[in-house]
């Protein structure tokens, strides 16, 4: 593995999200001394926080998988996640609901979600579904350590036995077509194939292997830390600073001091000056191509993933048919991949993620209110409605949404909303998202991978790129890792892999485990 060449005894990382927290506690616990520089007042990135009145709102992810990999930072420096975050494991873990009324609890528990197959569409997709799981951990090994759990220096890396095992198993045929082969039901096969579109690729042409997704989704767990996802940040740069890093909040990046084909300090728009001896670039990609001056040549343009519209609503009522994470399927599927990912129109006919976080932290809203997030995916500003475009269509197509949700049962949501934030690629784009979306670089296979942008950077020794632009890409499992494989090309050793690499550390019924007294997040 390549790393950074010479000294690194203090290294700046720019940006606090969730790659830059988990690379600062890999950095701190291999020694090295760590200045976090954010332009935020506070840690989280993606996974931030707003308030809307006395709701506390998150404004990134909402889902917590693999939590055993945010574990692996803090114990880099001898803490632990259960010491500072209180998580609850979600059952089900999703609620499926579908155009025709029919419903589905997701479980990760495989007893528990092969009887609800069985009760939701027979023995026969029964019997396919636990085949289904099998496949699903057997193409979970063969992925984790060598294809995602790894720094890519060349794409001859995969030249490796556990290639020829991933063909195996069917992980470069399309996704649909390889679900498919183990369900006929064409609801439940959309339960397990669904998750491409986090990966910015329909299922009708995404690899197979994306179904490592549906494997976190679906069979290692969904977890919910006690004060929002939100929390998760909070702990691990309270963790990196009672390590010793000093965090530097409002510190916003202006310049890169170079000499000899190295960073020497890092400029901040105070104008303070930051020796280092090595840098770690988590902010987006353009921001980081603007402070190095340059911007990699590919034989073809990044494609960037569909954007999303969410609508954060604060409401006086609930509806029982929700879960904490309900999926809401339209009636069509194809066509609105179509849409999302080609024609760049808005969907027909919506698919809809529904988070009630209240359901498990009632302290997030008032007493006796509740807190709804309504994900929408939409057409990135590249192929879809400019940014500008959306200064109009944001509140119509809101209205839209409040619509659709009331036409799928939520009868009275628009009048039950006291507090909202409407977010749509306008908001992305000023966020300084690439093509006004907030899931970066698409995972296409030439963009994965050893494909995909490098976490080194030519011509400049000493700096290191993270966060979900690079490798190995977008979700909060990845992110992580993404933290760690750039500390471990500044310090040069290997990729710590803990046994939880490989599985989550405890099953998917493990109890919520407290965290001691006011280790929640408050902020």
């Amino acid at each position: 593995m390549r790393r950074v060449p010479g000294p690194t005894d203090h290294v700046v990382v720019v940006g606090a999200g969730l790659s830059g927290l988990a690379c600062a506690l890999h950095l701190l616990g291999a020694g090295r001394r760590v200045t976090l520089v954010e332009r935020d007042a506070g840690p989280g990135g993606r996974a931030g926080r707003a308030r809307l009145g006395a709701y506390r709102v998150d404004t990134g992810p909402t889902v917590l998988t693999m939590p055993h990999l945010a574990d692996e930072a803090f114990a880099a420096v001898g803490d632990g996640l259960r010491r500072r975050v209180e998580l609850t494991a979600l059952h089900p873990a999703y609620r499926a609901c579908f155009a025709d009324g029919s419903s589905l609890e997701v479980h990760t528990d495989g007893e528990a979600m092969e009887a609800e197959v069985r009760r939701f569409a027979g023995p026969a997709e029964a019997a396919g579904y636990r085949d289904l799981r099998r496949w699903l951990e057997r193409l979970y090994r063969a992925q984790m350590r060598r294809f995602i759990d790894t720094n890519f220096d060349s794409p001859a890396q995969l030249l490796h036995p556990d290639l020829a095992r991933l063909a195996a198993l069917g992980g470069f045929g399309r996704l649909d077509g390889r679900i498919g082969r183990f369900l006929s039901d064409d609801r439940l096969r959309r339960v397990f194939s669904f998750q491409a579109l986090y990966a910015g690729v329909a299922p009708a042409r995404a690899l197979a292997a994306y179904a490592v997704i549906a494997y976190m989704d679906t069979v290692a767990g969904v977890w919910f830390p006690k004060g929002g996802m939100h929390a998760l940040p909070r702990a691990m740069a309270d963790a990196a600073a009672d390590a010793g890093a000093d965090l530097r909040w409002g510190a916003e990046v202006n310049a890169l001091e170079r000499s000899a084909g190295r960073v020497r300090a890092v400029r901040l728009s105070s104008g303070e000056r930051v020796p280092c001896d090595a840098v770690v670039l988590t902010c987006e990609l353009p921001a980081a191509y603007r402070l190095l001056g340059r911007t990699p040549r590919r034989p073809a343009r990044l494609r960037h993933s569909p954007s999303a519209v969410i609508l954060h609503a604060g409401t006086d009522r609930t509806w029982p048919q929700l879960a904490h994470h309900t999926i809401s399927f339209g009636a069509a599927w194809e066509r609105t991949f179509d849409e999302l990912t080609r024609r760049g129109e808005l969907m027909s006919d919506p698919s809809l993620l529904i988070t009630r976080p209240t359901t498990h932290d009632p302290d997030l809203a008032p007493p006796g209110r509740h807190l709804h997030y309504v994900l929408a995916p939409c057409p990135n500003t590249t192929i879809g409605p400019s940014a500008a475009t959306w200064r109009d269509l944001g509140p119509r197509y809101r209205d839209r949404l409040a619509g659709e949700l009331e036409r799928r049962g939520l009868d009275g949501f628009a009048d039950s909303i006291e507090e909202e934030l409407l977010v749509t690629p306008l908001d992305w784009t000023a966020q300084g998202h690439a093509a006004g979306s907030p899931f970066s670089v698409a995972h296409t296979f030439a963009q994965t991978g050893p494909f995909r942008p490098r976490n080194l950077v030519r011509e400049v020794e000493n700096v290191v790129l993270a966060g979900c632009g690079t490798t190995p890409g977008v979700g909060v499992p990845t992110v992580l890792i993404s933290g760690k494989l750039a500390a471990a090309r500044v310090t040069g050793g290997g990729v710590p892999r803990s046994v939880g690499a490989l599985a989550p550390p405890a099953a998917a019924g493990e109890p919520s485990v407290p965290a001691p007294a006011g280790a929640d997040d408050t902020a």
